[in-house]
């Protein structure tokens, strides 16, 4: 007698082939439907997931999902013996009990595995918010919704419907802040937790697509995210037994999904570094699986390709973002790190560029220890990063850039530096807590993350940032909806616009280092000049060169020459960080600060009364600062408009004091075709200054 569902083509039927065929084709969709009706309920209901912990849990109630996971792995390789042995006996949860014993009784990733804490009932309020599936994502706080089959929501984009929030969300980032809470109090119920929100996770994220995705779950950045935290998840919490062997066995089977996505569907630029850093954190953490040799090769091909197309020779990485070069740096160091323990060599101007991204973050540090915030980025602080890394690296000059003088040693070189490749110029007074610091950018628009901002300049003085950068605000959902265009666009820089219109595109990549013809840096004074000629929808030709010479110690002095074939209108614009308080005297801009101030000084030709405007929503936006995705309010931006019927030359002194504006008289004493000769009194002080227009040559302080 035939076994159950199988259909025998013996007797009166082998003589009739369609028939036999057509059997067989019913047979088949009849067990397919049979197994998808049984395989859920094998002692086990489909809506009974959570309570799937042991071995023979998950091996009865996804066999598949085990069978496809052994497959997965090396069986081979020496301690996977007697898995082996089982699979090939056909004993399904024998084998993977004695795969997780492999890993128990193993110290192959040692420096993940952790000795576990003593059992408390301490909680930690921050934990418990996390229990209770509330998540703060890029300071927005969401619950995470539960639906009708018992699985948390992986497609939740937080109360504004934003994207993002679901993909970082999905990067499993709050597990770490929970596996560090439980090593803290030692409570269980963090654990359990974790258990629980992998093992939901993992089912609801099947089946893998094996597709390039950009939804909530497979998208490559969240998958190489998770491939990290799961890693120390899965190691740390080896010998503990409120984290269910399901759980990991789930794990097992997902890391060659995340793996396999990271290897044939990464991306460029930052994303690589992310991406490959995961895939080699996966080849090195379990070599077992078949494909880890070959991962871990690709990625040191990829990685070591990608550095010599991301980073510039001065070691800036090409997206000239300040965040996202921190991002870079930090994938490649990760990468370093993976290698070593791995004993798989890199070449030698790999640990040389890593040096060369620490050394552009010391060189553009602010006095205060903020990193530059330029394009998409945020205002964060780079001091602890410096001093971890000057000791790490043995670079002092780091150290004394990060804490003001207090560590390390002085630089030989600077206060200023100028990235010819990035094209920034950072101005500085000095390395104290009050310096006065200037980002001028003069180079390409960059490879992603742009802002139509060229010759935006940036300047904190006395430890206050005073003209800023709009920010970035954030990339999708409500807040992207309204502020997106004005984050990327020059209404939120400190640039012209031209008949009421900003920058367009620049190019992406610099061919060349702009050359000592652009910029000087000397003990007195620095010197640099940039142009635009790429403005959105205006008629005719019209170009921007900007320069800006800045007296070390003193003030800034910028020049703008416009050259246009028609009648204009200009405006200037002038944004201010929200804490400065910001009046109009004179015709100058000023802040009224208690300590840390800074006066804009028209000088000659842009007459009239500046507008101060503050939080502006119509007739279009204007006045608002992001120092942080999602974080965002009003602030003062001051706005000069001018008509001009032919080329004009703009001048401004850009003078910063403590708490007293001091007696200042400026005029321009002399302009030709080249450039302008300025004459800068500030009490009894005076300097004669050569601006000009389009090189570096004559720029000098008079005598």
């Amino acid at each position: 007698m035939a076994p159950f569902g199988a259909y025998s083509d013996k007797g009166t039927n082998q003589h009739h082939p369609i028939l036999i065929i057509i059997m067989r084709i019913i047979v088949s969709v009849f067990q397919t439907l049979l197994l998808l009706l049984i395989l859920p309920g094998l002692g086990l209901g489909q809506g009974q997931w959570q309570n799937w912990t042991s071995v023979e849990d998950i091996t009865t109630a996804r066999p598949h999902l085990m069978h496809s996971l052994l497959n997965d792995l090396d069986l081979s390789r020496p301690g996977l013996e007697r898995v082996h042995a089982a699979q090939k006996a056909g004993k399904l949860e024998q084998a993977c009990t004695s795969l997780l014993d492999y890993y128990r009784e193993g110290n192959h990733a040692g420096f993940l595995i952790k000795e576990l804490p003593d059992s408390s009932d301490r909680r930690v309020a921050a934990g418990d918010t996390l229990l209770e599936n509330i998540f703060e994502i890029q300071n927005v706080r969401g619950k995470l919704p539960i639906g009708s089959d018992g699985h948390r929501d992986w497609f939740y984009k937080g109360p504004n419907k934003d994207r993002e929030w679901a993909w970082l969300s999905n990067r499993h980032t709050q597990l770490n802040q929970l596996l560090d809470i439980y090593f803290q109090t030692g409570n269980p119920i963090y654990v359990r937790y974790i258990d629980s929100f992998l093992k939901d996770f993992i089912l609801k994220s099947l089946p893998y697509p094996s597709a390039k995705g950009e939804g909530s779950i497979w998208r490559g950045l969240e998958v190489a995210a998770r491939a990290k935290v799961w890693s120390r998840v899965f190691y740390a919490l080896l010998a503990s037994k409120d984290f269910s062997d399901a759980t990991r066995l789930l794990m097992l089977h997902s890391f060659s999904h995340h793996a396999h996505y990271n290897r044939n569907f990464h991306g460029g630029n930052n994303w690589l570094t992310m991406e490959i850093s995961a895939l080699a954190t996966v080849a090195t953490n379990f070599p077992e699986y078949k494909e880890s040799e070959s991962w871990l090769d690709y990625s040191v091909n990829a990685m070591v390709q990608s550095m010599k197309g991301q980073i510039y020779p001065d070691g800036v990485q090409t997206e000239l973002t300040s965040h996202y070069h921190n991002v870079s740096l930090a994938n490649f160091e990760l990468f370093k790190d993976i290698c070593l323990r791995a004993g798989k060599s890199l070449p030698d101007f790999y640990n040389q560029t890593l040096v060369d991204m620490y050394d552009y973050i010391a060189r553009a540090i602010r006095p205060d220890g903020h990193r530059i915030l330029n394009n998409d980025g945020d205002r964060g602080s780079d001091r602890e990063l410096l001093l971890q890394a000057a000791e790490k690296y043995n670079q002092p000059e780091w150290a004394y850039l990060a804490a003001n003088g207090s560590k390390g040693s002085r630089p030989v070189k600077g206060p200023s530096y100028f990235f010819p490749w990035a094209g920034q110029l950072i101005s500085r007074s000095g390395y104290d807590a009050k310096a006065h610091w200037s980002f001028f950018d003069l180079g390409p628009w960059g490879s992603g993350h742009q802002h139509n901002d060229k010759l935006h300049l940036s300047i904190a003085a006395y430890g206050r940032d005073l003209l800023v950068d709009a920010g970035r605000f954030a990339y999708t959902g409500a807040v992207a909806e309204k502020f997106r265009p004005y984050a990327r666009g020059s209404e939120g820089h400190n640039v012209l616009l031209i008949d009421g219109k900003g920058q367009g595109a620049g190019p992406l990549l610099a061919k060349e280092a702009l050359s000592t013809s652009d910029y000087k840096v000397t003990e007195a004074y620095d010197f640099a000049v940039g142009s635009m000629d790429s403005f959105k929808g205006i008629k005719g030709t019209f170009t921007h060169h900007r320069a800006l010479f800045y007296v070390r110690g003193e003030f800034w002095v910028v020049v703008d020459r416009l050259s246009t074939d028609r009648p204009r209108s200009v405006q200037a614009l002038w944004h201010w960080h929200p804490d400065c308080k910001v009046s109009v005297q004179d015709g100058r801009i000023q802040t009224v600060n208690e300590s840390g101030n800074l006066a804009v000084i028209p000088v000659g030709k842009m007459q009239g009364t500046p507008r101060l405007i503050n939080g502006q929503e119509t007739p279009e936006l204007q006045g608002w600062y992001s120092p942080e995705y999602n974080v965002f309010g009003p602030n003062t931006a001051g706005s000069y408009e001018s008509k001009i019927n032919s080329d004009t030359t703009l001048v401004w002194v850009l003078l910063p004091f403590e708490k007293e504006l001091p007696e200042v008289k400026t005029n321009i004493m002399e302009e030709t075709a080249e450039g302008v000769l300025v004459k800068v009194n500030v009490g009894t002080q005076s300097w004669d200054l050569r601006i000009p227009f389009y090189g570096s040559k004559n720029a000098a302080i008079m005598e």
